[in-house]
């Protein structure tokens, strides 16, 4: 008797579907530490992401992102010769730690205020599946990347005209800035875990933000402050702009400074470490 031919299997779309849920659960279940891998190793998502968001916020704009070097530059041009005369100190010196100041303050404050609404504002991707909740803190951090790159170029006109001679020591802008984005990881998942549960979490953090700005000295000078106020310099924004602006500027930065923000990067990735592994699961449910 001849065997009859075996009938092909078609995967149904319930099936499909079941497959896919149960690959979602499995996600969902997997170590904090494999969930932020996960989402870190995609940067073909994330910065493909960030990038579509630079797009669609200047799309019929004849400039584009060039308004936020425009912007930049008409903001240091115009608060140079100002705040110079207040503190009686020469144009030359003033102006590279002014347009220093005001690039990194404005890199800073928008790392830490958008951190907030990383996952809010992603929410239709987190609703619809699963994905790596890392994933939008790269994609926050990768957008204010590209806005920090159109707006640092004006240094080099800056550095040019003051007379700025960079030596070797120059190169320790770049362990400052590892750990700036070591910092903007670790706080943009903490804070995008507590704004979305707490909105309010939300305006204490940009108002905070907004009192550092004056308590950091992006427009004023350091060596201008009275010795009983020099503990404003100890804020971890004071420090870490420090170790950024001083080695762009030929000097080195204070020891103290490293050691402070060693710390403090430490406290940081432990405090995230902790709440991204106790309630990334919850993410979802808080949107």
């Amino acid at each position: 008797m001849r065997a009859l031919p075996r009938r092909r299997r078609h995967c149904s779309p319930g099936r499909h579907l079941r497959s896919r849920m149960s690959q979602a659960h499995s996600n969902l279940h997997r170590s904090a530490w494999a969930d932020w891998w996960e989402g870190t190793r995609r940067t073909d998502i994330w910065w493909t992401l960030a990038w579509f968001d630079i797009v669609l916020r200047y799309r019929r704009s004849m400039l584009g992102p060039i308004w936020l070097t425009l912007s930049m530059a008409a903001m240091i041009g115009g608060m140079g010769p100002l705040y110079s005369s207040l503190f009686g100190t020469e144009l030359s010196t003033f102006f590279p730690h002014l347009a220093l100041g005001l690039i990194f303050w404005g890199f800073f404050s928008s790392m830490v205020t958008e951190a907030c609404n990383a996952f809010i504002g992603s929410a239709n991707y987190l609703k619809q599946g699963y994905f790596p909740i890392s994933l939008f803190v790269w994609r926050s951090m990768a957008r204010n990347l590209i806005q920090f790159g159109h707006q640092i170029v004006l240094y080099v006109p800056v550095a040019i005209w003051a007379g700025i001679t960079l030596s070797w020591s120059a190169l320790l802008f770049i362990p400052a800035f590892l750990l700036v984005l070591i910092n903007a990881q670790a706080l943009g998942l903490a804070l995008g875990l507590v704004c979305t549960r707490f909105r309010d979490v939300t305006q204490i953090v940009t108002s905070v933000m907004q009192m550092l700005m004056f308590l950091t000295p992006v427009f004023w000078l350091p060596e201008s402050l009275p010795s009983r106020a020099k503990y404003i310099l100890w804020n971890p924004f004071a420090q870490m702009l420090d170790l950024l602006r001083t080695p762009l500027m030929g000097g080195v930065a204070e020891s103290h400074n490293w050691w402070g923000i060693l710390g403090w990067t430490a406290a940081t990735v432990v405090v995230s470490g902790l709440l991204f592994s106790k309630y990334r699961r919850r993410v979802v449910y808080w949107l």
